[in-house]
């Protein structure tokens, strides 16, 4: 059995639909994959109620308790570290955790480490991106499921999903336009790696 642990930071829209995704295909039978934790650094992260409610293992680790980001990521690898056997590989994803990751944690899970970006990379790496494509005059904006390099928001491609920048977008028109095929893409590109 393979052991997904997702690390979010908020309402975990693309934690549950990986969830969701994993129920409804049964990745355990086909893939010998299960969700195993959800790992969060704010302890008011909604997506905590959802993967509790589908029995799956929480914990939260504030990165605000730690003198440093090398010691936060130690104590998260950590935590992590429990569900990484021989038996049971563990494949670390991202779903909106809002924090940049130690090049020490990175290598530490290289080739296991997966993120989405909500934007076509290379284009817009960073924050604010659906903004910036407007700004920029983007016709499509998109988003991006990649493996995690130590460089920000770069790595290997594994999947993107294209959508319209629309005359009288905002940013936030814009970005529930790429969420939904955040929830899309994700789950599948995922289910790609097991």
């Amino acid at each position: 059995m393979k052991n997904i642990v997702i690390l979010i930071s908020g309402g975990g829209s693309n934690m549950a639909a990986i969830v969701r995704t994993a129920q409804r295909e049964d990745w355990a039978q086909r893939h010998g994959a299960q969700v195993a934790a959800v790992i969060s650094n704010k302890g008011t992260a909604g997506g905590l109620v959802f993967a509790k409610e589908q029995g799956i293992d929480t914990e939260v680790l504030d990165h605000k308790e730690f003198a440093s980001r090398e010691d936060f990521d130690a104590a998260l690898a950590g935590v992590i570290d429990r569900y990484d056997t021989p038996q049971a590989p563990v494949l670390v994803v991202l779903a909106g955790f809002m924090r940049i990751l130690t090049p020490g944690f990175v290598e530490r899970y290289a080739g296991r480490l997966v993120n989405i970006h909500p934007s076509l990379l290379p284009a817009f790496p960073g924050l604010h991106t659906h903004q910036r494509a407007i700004d920029a005059g983007c016709k499509f904006a998109g988003v991006t499921v990649h493996q995690v390099t130590a460089e920000l928001d770069h790595g290997p491609i594994l999947a993107q999903a294209v959508v319209p920048v629309l005359l009288d977008d905002t940013a936030d028109t814009l970005a529930a336009r790429v969420l939904t095929q955040e929830h899309l893409i994700y789950p599948k590109a995922i289910a790609g790696l097991l």
